[in-house]
């Protein structure tokens, strides 16, 4: 047979000849130093055999920087951290060890609770195992013959994973352990050059809680000390812009355990969600967005009219009620579309945009909960479109401008990148249909230029979607704004409008969220800003500093007169000295601080900026520079 390298010549190789193989005809060194092999641009173990006509790539060591790379990398070091785990603590109950950004994960049971302490001496076994050297072999068995290993070696959570995959099953063995794994592997720990377990956490198995939680142990690896040195330094600064961190820091917000996954919102932090809300409602305004308020619960019947309640019903929070059940809404859009089929429509009216920044809860597994990036309560800036057919493309160009706008005021715009969601298995609606607003979200995409990666089947159950994700601090994607598709929906709650035709018609309905949860965009509003928010969202935009106890009533009529003109300033005059009471302000990243002593007036205020800047200036000079700052904002 023959296969297709890079440069797009042929190589003859033997019928079922691997990659490996592969890579030993073109010669030893490239042989030695390959790591997996990219086959027709898929991901495979070198040990797997090739087929007639494959475009094959290998990559090696020297490609250290690639995602590919970096996965078989990790992916082995995973099973190296189980193997040192079963060697240190006996009994350990293992389940799942894959790669994930910057790194990888495994999840154990073990007989008794280990601490970060221990992290150490598991760390040092897995350098001796890469001292003492191990090779990765792969072997295909009947599902019997693995099930009757794994129930032998007393691992229930391998018995359950092998009972559900189709055979035959692949297991890979080094050294004196063997795990259940698809791959792909390096051929020897060799290339693994430089390790570290960066903590642990708690897991619930397949990540229901109703299952028993397990200890996942993280960590990385790198195929140069150099590479792990730069990206340790990284989790610093990223940790210490961790919004779990700034939140209380600069006294935003905080979590309680009596609400888990419900932010306490403090006074600046509510400064903050409002800057964004007025922005919110502002430009919805301009854009022809109708504000609504619908009910924050549902009898769950009208759940199941919907649809959600088949695919949602586990994270909705029931309220038995006499001989109803009520449920808590997840979201807005059955309400928007019982306001939309409250009375007939005529097509003269379409399109109608229906927006609501709503109280939302969702039952997430408490094992997910993360800060503000994963909460129970949460507020949405949902919009739904009802509209036709013909006006589908503009409602979306529209959509793409108002979030294009939002990000550029926010300086996120960076930050954001697009999936297109396809069809899920358990979708409403038949193929034609998805076909044709599957290509309606991907035209658009491609007419606004926006490159983005499809992630099949993992569209709403009503209709396909456009996801905009950002990254923490840590570099890890988040959801935020979504663009979703809907003809199922208003179809099944009754929404009709009465054409040019004079008959009856279903609208198109376009869900749209651009903000996703206010509160997971202002946790990565914090982590990319480091609190250092520019001045028209700072929570406190100007403080005012009385010098002695005497300036204590002009300071706070310099405050009242900022607060006056729209702007939110406070007073510190605690009885700490004015140098204390400024680095406190500049640790809380006060953009503008005003010292009032015996010299300050109206006419000469003594102005500190944020990053050093100190000048002279009258009232109104100060009031002019904080409108000009406000309209850079599209704020004013």
């Amino acid at each position: 047979m023959k296969v297709v390298l890079p440069d797009s010549s042929e190589l003859e190789l033997p019928d079922g000849a691997s990659g490996l193989d592969a890579a030993r005809a073109i010669g030893p060194k490239l042989a030695r130093d390959s790591v997996l092999a990219r086959v027709n641009g898929h991901v495979q173990d070198l040990r797997l055999p090739l087929s007639g006509g494959e475009r094959i790539e290998l990559v090696t060591i020297r490609d250290k920087d690639d995602p590919d790379a970096l996965y078989v990398l990790r992916h082995s070091t995973a099973h190296l951290l189980a193997e040192a785990v079963l060697r240190l603590h006996p009994g350990t109950k293992i389940a799942i060890g894959p790669p994930i950004a910057d790194g990888f994960y495994y999840d154990f049971e073990f007989p008794e609770p280990i601490s970060e302490e221990d992290l150490s001496a598991i760390e040092a076994e897995m350098r001796r195992e890469i001292e003492e050297g191990r090779t990765w072999s792969r072997e295909e068995v009947p599902r019997e013959d693995a099930l009757e290993r794994f129930r032998a070696e007393s691992q229930p959570y391998k018995v359950e994973l092998a009972s559900e995959a189709e055979p035959p099953i692949s297991l890979y063995t080094q050294g004196d352990f063997t795990d259940l794994c698809r791959g792909p592997h390096l051929q020897d720990t060799s290339p693994i050059k430089a390790l570290r377990l960066t903590g642990l956490a708690g897991a619930y198995w397949r990540g229901d809680e109703r299952n028993t939680q397990l200890t996942r142990i993280y960590g990385t690896a790198f195929y140069s000390q150099a590479d792990l040195d730069a990206h340790l330094q990284r989790l610093e600064q990223a940790r210490a812009k961790d919004h779990r961190r700034l939140g209380p820091q600069l006294d935003l917000f905080h979590f309680d355990e009596h609400s888990p996954g419900a932010a306490l919102w403090h006074p600046k932090g509510v400064a903050l969600f409002n800057a964004l809300e007025d922005l919110r409602r502002r430009e919805n305004a301009k854009r022809g967005y109708l504000e609504v308020r619908t009910p924050l619960m549902w009898d769950i019947e009208l759940w199941k009219r919907s649809g959600h309640w088949e695919k949602y019903h586990d994270a909705l929070f029931l309220i038995p009620h006499g001989e109803h059940t009520f449920g808590l809404k997840p979201m807005n859009c059955p309400g928007h579309m019982l306001l939309f089929a409250s009375k007939l429509r005529s097509y003269r009216e379409l399109p109608i945009r229906y927006a609501e920044s709503a109280s939302l809860h969702r039952d997430e597994p408490t094992g997910t909960l993360h800060g503000l990036l994963r909460v129970r309560q949460m507020h949405q800036d949902d919009s739904h479109v009802f509209c036709t057919e013909e006006q589908i493309q503009d409602e979306i160009d529209g959509m793409f401008e108002f979030v294009g706008f939002l990000y550029d005021r926010l300086g996120v715009r960076e930050l954001a990148h697009a999936e297109l969601s396809t069809r899920p298995e358990s979708k409403l609606g038949t193929d034609e249909q998805w076909d044709y607003t599957e290509g309606v979200l991907g035209t658009a995409l491609e007419r606004q230029g926006i490159p983005y990666r499809v992630k099949e089947g993992d569209g709403a159950f009503y209709g396909p979607k456009i996801d905009l994700f950002m990254d923490d601090a840590m570099g890890r994607p988040w959801q935020m704004g979504t663009i979703q598709l809907d003809g199922q929906q208003p179809a099944r709650l009754g929404c009709k409008y009465t054409g040019a035709d004079n008959r009856e018609h279903m609208p198109w309905v376009i869900h749209r969220a651009l903000f996703g949860s206010l509160e997971r965009f202002i946790g990565i509003l914090v982590e990319h800003y480091a609190g250092d928010f520019p001045f028209w969202l700072a929570p406190v935009q100007a403080r005012v500093l009385p010098v002695g106890e005497g300036h204590r009533g002009p300071a706070d009529s310099l405050r009242y007169r900022l607060a006056a003109a729209g702007y939110r300033a406070d007073v510190d005059d605690r009885d700490e000295t004015l140098g204390k009471r400024i680095r406190d302000a500049e640790l809380e990243k006060i953009p503008f601080v005003l010292v009032y002593g015996d010299r300050e007036s109206d006419d000469a205020l003594a102005v500190r900026e944020r990053g050093g800047g100190q000048s002279t200036r009258s009232l109104s000079e100060l009031l002019d520079s904080f409108d000009a700052l406000a309209a850079e904002a599209g704020s004013a």
